[in-house]
């Protein structure tokens, strides 16, 4: 296993925790895929990675902004600006050149530093102001969980 999840990534709050551990997963299996040569596989790891993480971005700023997040805006600057690189290793990718190596080491550590930073930011106002138990079962949903 290329990236494993532990508990200094946990944020207190499940389904984001949940979420982040699903994108851990995403990234494990674009490990397999690159170590099996499978540029198929790549690629469709790499589109499922996309849609999943723009997705929790935008989960991620709405419990933001119905919180009251004061850094919302910059926060979603910083998710704009990862979709944007990461978009950029796609196009890439599609015009043939192998940037999987650099791609799988560049998400694993943007993942890390995020939610060790930015995210535990957020997380501090949300858990003062929610009851967890609640969040993660009001709002889990979104997610299939």
């Amino acid at each position: 296993m290329f990236f494993t999840w532990d508990e200094s990534l946990d944020t207190g709050i499940e389904v984001i925790d949940e979420q982040h551990k699903r994108i851990v997963d995403y990234i494990n299996t674009l490990h397999t895929a690159i170590a099996t040569k499978d540029k198929e596989a790549v690629s469709d790891v790499l589109d499922q990675l996309i849609n999943y993480t723009v997705t929790h971005f935008s989960f991620e700023e709405s419990l933001m902004e119905q919180h009251g997040y004061m850094h919302t805006d910059a926060h979603r600057k910083v998710h704009e600006m990862f979709t944007g690189r990461i978009q950029t290793y796609q196009k890439e990718l599609n015009a043939g050149r192998d940037i999987s190596r650099k791609l799988l080491n560049d998400l694993k550590i943007w993942l890390t530093s995020h939610i060790k930073s930015e995210d535990s930011d957020y997380v501090k106002v949300i858990n003062t102001k929610v009851d967890k138990g609640w969040v993660s079962k009001a709002l889990g949903r979104f997610f299939g969980k």
